[in-house]
């Protein structure tokens, strides 16, 4: 089953053009990478596929619309940030969803095990490195128990060690969730072995679609 369709997208700022002609499915359950270099189109894809941007022309199609989202790491929370680990997760309970208490606590507590981080759940979010901070960020996409996942760069600006961590939780989700994640990565190399397919995108706002190990280099920067 496809989960997404995308057909003769294209999409310009003002004059600029971002993305020309793109095409491509996504089945469910599959790991997708995108990479390339800066201002490609990578993020703006994403924002598409969210519906925070509009298409200059072409069709989008979702099947889901049980969707998360990370953000590239923002600044870190500072120490004072009045908030726990378990209280950030609770945010990404959908607004207009009625869920139980005893629900919430369940979802909570899976989405901290799931990134391993259940003994931080009472812990100032503030406190925790920045590492542990994304993957609170990642509990909170997944206490929603999404069907697909959007990651724009979620491994930039945290150390290699708790980089390599993300994406092995990732790919555990991916696998045992059977949840549909597309990742935004210059790091492409370290989840090359986690991905189905890359997504390389051009500068002149064309894509190159092709699974890992076929022997594509990656322009990343």
């Amino acid at each position: 089953m496809k989960i997404i369709t995308v057909r003769g997208l294209h999409f310009q700022y003002g004059n600029e053009p971002i993305l020309h002609d793109i095409n491509f499915s996504i089945n469910c359950g599959e790991f997708i990478c995108l990479a390339g270099v800066n201002g490609s189109g990578k993020s703006t894809l994403l924002k598409i596929l969210l519906k925070l941007l509009k298409p200059t022309s072409g069709h989008v199609e979702m099947a889901s619309a049980n969707i998360a989202y990370l953000a590239q790491r923002a600044a870190a929370f500072n120490t004072d940030f009045p908030a726990t680990a378990a209280e950030i997760v609770s945010l990404g309970f959908p607004a207009k969803q009625r869920i139980s208490i005893s629900e919430r606590k369940y979802r909570i507590d899976k989405a901290l095990m799931q990134v391993d981080m259940s003994e931080y759940r009472t812990k100032s979010i503030g406190c925790l490195s920045g590492g542990q901070q994304q993957r609170i960020l990642l509990a909170k996409a997944l206490v929603r128990q999404p069907e697909l996942i959007l990651l724009d760069e979620p491994t930039i600006g945290i150390d290699n060690g708790a980089a390599s961590q993300i994406c092995c939780l990732l790919s555990e989700i991916n696998k045992n969730e059977g949840a549909t994640i597309m990742m935004v990565t210059h790091d492409v190399h370290s989840i090359l072995h986690h991905s189905d397919r890359i997504l390389q995108f051009e500068k002149g706002g064309g894509i190159r679609i092709h699974t890992p190990g076929e022997g594509e280099t990656y322009a990343v920067s």
